[in-house]
């Protein structure tokens, strides 16, 4: 698993995890912006804090679910 910093840029971890923005859109209604054209532009140079900014939420937050949802998807995977 990839290790998550404030600082990571969120086109590496969609890089890394291509399936992401689909499971998130599936989580939440709310997320299916990430599988927006524009959003996906914006992403190349934004990071978690950008993220955590942007939506309000703590950067552990965000950090923490990101983990949870890819230890579940490894999991499932194995």
């Amino acid at each position: 698993m990839m290790n998550f910093t404030p600082e990571t840029k969120l086109k590496d971890i969609l890089a890394a995890y291509p399936w992401l923005p689909d499971t998130l859109a599936q989580m939440d209604e709310r997320l299916r912006v990430v599988k927006s054209p524009l959003v996906k532009v914006l992403i190349q140079r934004a990071t978690i804090q950008d993220a955590s900014k942007r939506a309000g939420y703590p950067v552990e937050q965000i950090i923490t679910e990101l983990e949870k949802v890819i230890a579940a998807h490894e999991g499932q995977n194995a």
